[in-house]
């Protein structure tokens, strides 16, 4: 499999910006995972790789040799679109088959071929059905051993599991990973929900307005984000303004409700910042513990939701999410009960704007 990079490629419509200088590189067997809100390129980007479209500056390099100008037939990348655009008139069998014979492969090995892609996938025994006979997450298998079966070098794969309910989803991102790492191709993965980002991906690339915002594992972006669109997009809910502090040695952030002490300062002291807080990470006690920012707090909502408990507290006027999982307390709290909270200084994370 090739190395590919994308360097430096932008694109414009008209008179509106889809991507802005998009830079990034993807590894023998990889899987990256374009993620962002509706309008933030990431279709633009797959576009741009899989020749659908031309970029305005940039390159597209595999084995560092630039392919922009390389037609589309020619690039060796397979593609999952969100509508699966399977031929409604070729059974599944011959869609699969359908790249391999424009492809000009033997009959003998094109028929080896779609068996083994029909078992690849889990769709063994219906090689004779049309696409209106199958269910949407069947419909989904065949799109991808469509894509695979020409033995790409590339796989792209724009939301492909947008069509379906939630309980398919989950099933159907298990099997597209799972076939992924077995046959080791290469792959950009195109989704704007979360979950499915983190479940799929070896490295996110995090986009918004046309350009990355910040790249990494997902554990890198859920645990340590370092702008704060990653953060409220990533479900951080509380996000809190204050000013960086130290006095006596100790590294602090003065909130609204108080001041924390932090792990240590990334921009001057006397600055403005903005820091992150995870609903899991604040800890309740019914009984003040003298614990590290520890504070006295009301609880505003408490919502029992089966292992966690979700409650919003209310710390010196400012509101925050809470998240406990039902075993780490002895009853539910009630609105009104008084609690103490804390925050270990290591889970509060400063964010750049």
């Amino acid at each position: 499999m090739p190395t590919i990079e994308v360097r430096n490629i932008s694109k414009t419509f008209e008179d509106s910006i889809a991507i802005l200088d998009i830079s990034f590189k993807l590894e023998d067997g990889e899987l990256i995972t374009l993620l962002g809100p509706s309008g933030s390129g990431k279709t633009t980007v797959l576009r741009l790789i899989a020749g659908l479209i031309e970029s305005d500056t940039g390159e597209i390099l595999f084995d560092e040799v630039d392919i922009s100008n390389v037609p589309t037939e020619d690039r060796n990348i397979g593609f999952v679109f969100q509508s699966y655009a399977l031929f409604p008139h070729l059974t599944v069998a011959e869609n699969i088959a359908f790249g391999l014979e424009t492809r000009r492969w033997p009959k003998e090995k094109i028929i080896s071929r779609v068996i083994e892609m029909l078992e690849l996938v889990g769709l063994e025994g219906k090689g004779k059905r049309y696409p209106r006979e199958l269910s949407g997450g069947e419909k989904s298998r065949v799109a991808l051993a469509r894509a695979l079966a020409p033995e790409p070098s590339l796989l792209l794969l724009d939301e492909p599991l947008s069509a379906l309910d939630m309980s398919l989803k989950e099933s159907l991102r298990d099997v597209i990973r799972e076939i992924q790492q077995k046959v080791q191709v290469s792959t950009i993965y195109v989704t704007h929900d979360q979950k499915e980002a983190m479940e799929v991906s070896d490295r996110i690339i995090l986009l918004n307005n046309g350009q990355i915002v910040e790249s990494g594992t997902p554990q890198e972006l859920y645990l340590d984000p370092k702008k704060q669109f990653t953060a409220e997009f990533l479900g951080v809910t509380n996000l809190l303004e204050g000013t960086l502090k130290k006095k006596k040695g100790q590294f602090l952030f003065e909130t609204s409700f108080g001041i924390l002490e932090i792990q240590a300062l990334i921009y001057p002291i006397n600055t403005e910042g903005m820091l992150a807080i995870f609903p899991e990470h604040i800890n309740v006690s019914y009984k003040k513990t003298n614990h590290t920012n520890e504070f006295p707090a009301t609880i505003k909502k408490s919502s029992f939701g089966g292992p966690y408990i979700d409650l919003i507290v209310t710390v010196n006027s400012t509101d925050l999410e809470v998240q406990i999982t039902s075993s780490m307390i002895e009853k539910l709290p009630k609105k009104g009960q008084k609690v103490f909270i804390s925050i270990p200084k290591e889970n509060v994370l400063i964010l750049e704007n």
